[in-house]
């Protein structure tokens, strides 16, 4: 209706263009009227212009109205121009089309802006928070675009470390250089500042975030643009990034090497369902092997991992790719020996990656020959099994906290891989190899969602002490060396990444406030957000974590993979301790169990008391007695 009008009125003023007075339209000039109506809204609804919604797509509408004006213009001047109608002037043929065009442009554009206007004053235009966009490549254009469509948040401009782009305007937001990031932020009233920039490195995205990290704004960050593509969910706007807290560069896998070792062959994961384990579970899937084993005490996690995987391949299959993976749940202890053997013997797998484990230090100083039971004789069950029956490849997923170990989950896993290494000794069909890992951030018990949820309660943020340092790595990264590792393992190797230089934990905690637009309240800042709060160290607890017992570490054929042979019990003496350490844990007496552990393990020095809650209750009971 509004075009046939414009049809009218572009008609009427062309007629005053020529003949320089106003003309009524009838008679000869109402033909020209009706031939305009008649061809111009046809040609546009066959073209398109009235299918796309212009507020969402101005340059499709725009570019729609041009094709489909230059077609009308070519068909009116024929008529009215070239060939001619009686008692209508030529030039009013060429005049009108181009009237038209303008008209049906400027009416979308007002209404653009009217309706714009409308959905302002109904959405508090005025309180919406203020963003700024790092970032105005192709991510940070279609994140703009998809927030002033939302209108839930102003885009208040871009910045952009490409020179040639500051002070120019894209899609009506000004693009400044980073170096103005403190005076806009005083000027404008910034809520949160949007990371855009996927394709950057990790050097350079802690460089922004330094900056960042002085203003009171909230960072937050988005994905590659073909994660967005790929992904099935609705918002890929997240909080900071895991990867931003490590301080490094993460380390990227060997594809081929984890494609060679996997690929068609049936894998055997203990622990699935948990952090480790599911991440292990989520890369060996994606090499494709012929079975993946999902072994898991935990009904429920075994049951989310496998769910989760299943969807995957179901998703695959829908796109016309089929990755002919089996996938097998399997419930059961690895301390069931009935159980590990009939699960091993059935489907003989080609590597186990064993990832059951109790790992949390003061649960396990609490339930000390729970953690026995678990990380010791689960472990060694398991590896004698895949010994027995000649499983090509076995990799223990171990810990920092092996490394001298001061509590007792790090004794049991220092045992666990003293019991491989005399497995490896004697074994010439399995390859026995251990992996270990720093701190795991974002996995289940690490200090990150525990930091994220005391911030989100408004404090305070805990830590143990000031000077306390733990090496970091990412849950993918860890997954990934698990199975690199075995892939190069040749019997009796620990290996360890190269994660770089210690972080203090007292550093991670203040930067995940302060990039979550919060400030530290101490002493030089009294009245700030959240305090951080020091609670003293818990039973077993170190101050510092190592990786090597001995300093010369070997190189892999990964830049960042390191490897090491280190000294163990000889086998006969081991076995005499394994033994006494059974004979305790049958008996229920946590220090003779730890007496045993210290004997075993000679680097292990508790620096607590026994804190088993069952001895406790029971020394107690017997004081009052």
């Amino acid at each position: 209706m509004v075009d046939a009008s414009l049809c009218v009125l572009s008609v009427w003023i062309a007629y005053f263009l020529r003949l320089s007075e106003w003309t009524p339209l009838y008679g000869a000039p109402g033909f020209a009227v009706f031939g305009s109506i008649g061809l111009a809204l046809p040609i546009f609804a066959l073209a398109g212009v009235y299918r796309p919604v212009f507020r969402h797509d101005e340059s499709a509408v725009s570019l729609k109205i041009l094709f489909s004006s230059l077609i009308y213009a070519l068909v009116y001047i024929s008529i009215f121009t070239a060939w001619s109608v009686p008692g209508i002037p030529r030039t009013v043929g060429v005049i009108q089309p181009i009237l038209l065009f303008v008209f049906m442009v400027l009416a979308r554009i007002s209404a653009h802006q009217i309706l714009n206007g409308m959905l302002d004053l109904g959405n508090n235009f005025r309180d919406r928070p203020r963003v700024l966009i790092y970032g105005a490549g192709v991510s940070g254009r279609q994140l703009a675009a998809a927030i002033q469509s939302r209108r839930e948040m102003k885009v208040a401009g871009f910045l952009d470390d490409a020179r040639e782009l500051h002070g120019a305007s894209i899609n009506g937001i000004r693009v400044y250089p980073p170096s103005q990031i403190l005076k806009l932020t005083e000027k404008l009233p910034i809520d949160e500042v949007l990371l855009a920039i996927p394709s950057a490195t990790q050097q350079r995205r802690n460089e922004i975030l330094s900056v960042l990290r002085a203003l009171r704004v909230r960072v937050r960050t988005l994905p590659d643009i073909i994660e967005l593509a790929l992904s099935d969910q609705s918002s890929n706007v997240t909080n900071l990034d895991i990867n931003d807290l490590l301080g490094r560069d993460v380390v990227q896998s060997q594809s081929e090497l984890m494609i060679r070792h996997v690929h068609g062959r049936k894998i055997l994961v203990t622990g699935a369902g948990g952090s480790i384990g599911s991440e292990l579970c989520r890369q060996i899937i994606a090499a494709r092997p012929s079975k993946l084993l999902l072994f898991d005490s935990n009904e429920f996690a075994l049951y989310s991992i496998h769910r989760e995987l299943e969807l995957l391949l179901e998703k695959n299959r829908d796109e016309g790719v089929d990755w002919a993976t089996e996938l097998v749940p399997l419930l059961g202890s690895v301390y069931d020996q009935r159980r590990v053997e009939e699960v091993i013997s059935s489907w003989l797998p080609s590597q186990v990656y064993h990832a059951a484990a109790y790992k949390h230090v003061p649960l396990v100083e609490h339930n000390p020959i729970q953690g026995v039971e678990n990380n010791v004789f689960g472990t060694m069950m398991v590896a004698r099994t895949c010994v027995e029956y000649k499983i090509p490849h076995f990799v223990l997923v171990s810990t920092d906290k092996a490394v001298r170990p001061t509590n007792i989950m790090g004794a049991t896993k220092r045992l666990a891989e003293m019991v491989l290494q005399a497995l490896a000794q004697d074994s010439s069909e399995t390859c026995l190899s251990m992996v270990r890992f720093g701190n795991v951030l974002g996995s289940s018990g690490s200090v990150v969602p525990l930091f994220r949820q005391q911030i989100l309660a408004g404090g305070p943020v805990t830590i143990t002490d000031e000077r306390i340092t733990r090496f970091f790595m990412t849950i993918p990264e860890a997954a990934q060396l698990v199975i690199q590792a075995g892939a190069m393992a040749s019997g009796g190797e620990v290996f360890v990444l190269d994660m770089g230089e210690p972080v203090r934990i007292i550093d991670l905690a203040r930067n995940i406030i302060e990039l979550s637009g919060l400030t530290v309240r101490d002493a030089s800042n009294p009245f700030g957000d959240i305090e951080l709060k020091t609670v003293g160290l818990r039973p077993g607890e170190k101050l510092y974590e190592e990786l090597l017992i001995k300093d010369a570490p070997i190189v892999t054929e990964h830049p960042r993979i390191r490897k090491a042979i280190e000294g163990f019990l000889a086998p006969d003496e081991l076995h005499k301790q394994l033994d006494r350490l059974r004979g305790a844990v049958r008996s229920g007496q946590p220090e003779q169990v730890r007496a045993i552990l210290c004997d075993a393990v000679q680097e292990f020095s508790p620096n607590a008391g026994i804190v088993d809650h069952v001895y406790l209750e029971r020394r107690e009971r017997t004081a009052i007695s």
